[in-house]
């Protein structure tokens, strides 16, 4: 039986979709460790894994700067990287020659699992729950101008972290090279090729295997006749008092049912009256709403618009950072959704009312669900993995 180690980072996004698999992996017989984060120590260990927590090596910076960052600051994010694999490096280097593991398969944001991998010779495989990146799709993100401002202003604080790697033993070429798999790497890529933007350009080392889905009971049977719009801003910038009560006046006359999931750290509370037909919570079980929900209004993480469209739900797309914008645009091409217009009342009062009243929207969400349903999802990563290994050790 092989040995593989994943590793993440602290992000539900990025850690949700990789539960199946070591699920899938232990089943099998295999022996999985997870290098993750105390927040995510039930998760992993409830599939069967070794968890072994990271948190102490994490750079010090607060919750609150953390969202601050993601997405925006991409140097701060490169810092806190480099930081925490030098941390890292000999607990991480001492345990990994101890263990000897067949591969490693690490987020394509945990730059520190690549790292490792490349200087111990282990077999690495990439994990990518956001669209695969290459010099193609870069072009799709177009960052916002105070983005771009600040990845440049941001240049020389990169490049003395990558100075430290090398001083560290780490091989790096440059900044790109940490970020960027070549068409060489095996990476896994929650998406579809029919998702994927220029899906053409990737060699057959990219297997795209669609979402890897936390299954959940069926709820379809608990529908009712009145519609349901769900309202999630996600689980890291979703601290938006404004959004969610323009959000309330938008659809405090409606005849549907509305479910709000606010985030942890909002106090409902503070939003004012809740009409009668609305539910508002800081916390829900997304894949159980999904299975009953008609549109959903959310921000474009990649791991909200996988689940939406696997259970054929079309959106309303209020992207908020460069990432999630891409996201957006793809869900729109291909007739999934509408681009929120502007954050008023009225707007979104608008594009729920297109969604619902064009059945094409809905009609599209369906054909790409019966696309990711096929695409094999956490069994065909497992697949994929040891058949990885094998061809390293046949």
């Amino acid at each position: 039986m092989s040995r593989i180690v994943f590793f993440s980072i602290p992000a539900h996004g990025h850690t949700n979709p990789t539960l199946p698999v070591i699920a899938e992996l232990v089943d099998r017989g295999h022996t999985v460790w997870y290098y993750s984060f105390l927040a995510f120590k039930e998760k992993i260990e409830s599939h069967g894994a070794k968890f072994i927590p990271c948190d102490e090596f994490l750079p010090p910076i607060s919750q609150e700067e953390l969202d601050r960052k993601a997405g925006k600051d991409f140097a701060a994010l490169i810092e806190m990287v480099v930081d925490t694999t030098i941390a890292l490096d000999e607990k991480v280097c001492a345990e990994l020659k101890e263990f000897q593991p067949d591969c490693i398969v690490s987020d394509s944001l945990c730059f520190w699992g690549k790292l490792f991998a490349k200087k111990l010779g282990i077999p690495y495989i990439c994990s990518t729950t956001t669209f695969a990146f290459n010099r193609h799709t870069a072009k799709l993100m177009k960052r916002s101008i105070k983005e771009m401002a600040s990845m440049i202003i941001g240049m020389p604080r990169i490049n003395k972290k990558l100075e430290l790697l090398r001083s560290q033993g780490y091989e790096v070429e440059n900044f790109i090279s940490i970020i960027q798999n070549d068409n060489e790497t095996n990476t896994i890529v929650y998406t579809t090729k029919k998702f994927q933007p220029m899906a053409e350009t990737f060699s057959g080392k990219y297997a795209f295997v669609g979402p890897s889905i936390q299954k959940t009971s069926d709820a379809s049977k608990e529908r009712n006749s009145r519609r349901l719009v769900y309202i999630s801003l996600g689980t890291v910038l979703n601290q938006n008092k404004d959004f969610y009560q323009n959000c309330m006046k938008a659809f405090a006359d409606s005849d549907f049912d509305v479910l709000m999931s606010v985030g942890e750290k909002t106090e409902i509370d503070s939003l004012g009256p809740i009409p009668d037909h609305f539910t508002v919570q800081n916390r829900v079980d997304q894949t159980a709403i999904l299975q009953k929900a008609d549109v959903f209004i959310t921000h474009c993480g990649m791991n909200s618009v996988n689940e939406s469209l696997y259970y054929g739900v079309p959106m309303v797309l209020f992207p908020l950072h460069s990432e999630q914008r891409a996201v957006a645009n793809r869900v729109a091409e291909l007739g999934a959704g509408v681009k929120l217009k502007g954050m008023k009342p009225k707007h979104l009062a608008k594009a729920v009312e297109d969604v619902l009243a064009n059945g094409t929207y809905l009609e599209n969400a369906r054909i790409l669900s019966k696309d990711f349903r096929n695409a094999g999802g956490a069994i065909e990563a497992t697949n994929r993995i040891l058949a990885n290994i094998d061809s390293k050790t046949g």
